[in-house]
């Protein structure tokens, strides 16, 4: 299948691509280079540099024929959203949309689209949260995130587009930035090389679904064979404080960093968790990689990464 990747430049979008491309498929990424220099873009892609929200990326449909987009490109930083709501609106919805118009246009037969479990459900009162939990997002981002699905919604029952949606939890792994939630495992892992201080926010309680980006890579594989139009969690299903985070990076990276609590940050969430046993069962989809296999990875990349 010819697979349109937008953000496939990216963190998470890097590597859906390469499995991808391991799997016999040919992939374009769509990509402004934003959060990435490109230098993660497989060298067997095809790449154009572009927003996503722009109307002259029809080009890239005439030149192509494709046959799924997985969206992965958004702006995915929760606390700029709420700082900038009209330039999360531009990208996350209007960009989005500008996709959707295109695939409706040239017959695009499936839109795979990155979600978010934890900016979707906002403070839960259900652990760990499925699908049908309550949606009451925080942000600007979460409201965008939840919009999308909305209008895939009615894409499918107007035009017939299948789609997949994958609300995921906190995903950390190899290449990632220090944008969202899930980018405080780089943040620790960068200033544990460079021998920096790392902040904890309030007292350490606070938890989150840690997802091995690997992990992801391969729930976005098993979504091209899926017939049915729905939305997975995905998602360990296990809650890990902050302060366990700690212990285990500094097990893994067999150091002592100094880490720091500092105030909480408003807005925050207290507690995540997402239960994945819908994707299990539908998808045939499950993490296989355990938390701590997933750090001494990502420390493994992160130590290689920086002597370069």
């Amino acid at each position: 299948m010819n697979i349109l990747v937008t953000g496939g430049a990216g963190f998470i979008g890097s590597n859906i691509c390469d499995v991808y491309l391991a799997q016999g498929h040919d992939v374009i990424v769509l990509d402004n280079l934003s959060n990435s220099s490109g230098e993660f873009i497989n060298k067997g892609c095809k790449f154009y540099k572009n927003d996503i929200y722009l109307d002259n990326i029809e080009y890239i449909f005439k030149e192509n024929k494709i046959d799924v987009i997985n969206h992965q490109a958004a702006q995915i930083d929760l606390r700029d959203s709420i700082v900038d709501p009209v330039k999360d609106l531009r990208i996350n919805i209007e960009g989005s949309l500008n996709l959707l118009q295109l695939a409706e246009k040239y017959k695009v037969k499936k839109f795979i689209f990155a979600s978010s479990g934890g900016a979707a459900y906002g403070e839960q009162v259900q652990f760990p949260a499925s699908e049908d939990h309550i949606i009451q997002p925080l942000s600007p981002y979460g409201i965008s995130k939840t919009t999308i699905e909305k209008y895939l919604f009615f894409y499918k029952n107007y035009y017939n587009i299948n789609y997949i949606i994958l609300r995921y939890a906190n995903i950390f792994g190899e290449r990632q930035g220090n944008s969202g939630e899930g980018g405080v495992v780089s943040v620790f892992m960068k200033n544990i090389i460079t021998d920096k201080i790392s902040y904890i926010n309030g007292d350490g309680t606070n938890t989150r679904d840690y997802v091995y980006v690997k992990d992801v890579a391969d729930a976005n594989f098993k979504a091209l064979d899926c017939n049915v139009s729905d939305f997975f969690n995905i998602s360990t299903g296990t809650e890990t404080s902050a302060n366990l985070l700690v212990e285990l990076i500094k097990k893994v990276t067999g150091t002592d960093s100094k880490f720091v609590h500092r105030e909480t940050i408003k807005g925050e969430q207290k507690r995540s968790c997402l239960d994945n046993n819908k994707a299990n069962i539908i998808l045939g989809w499950k993490p296989v990689f355990k938390l701590e296999d997933g750090l001494k990875n990502t420390y493994q990349w992160f130590k290689s990464f920086n002597a370069r």
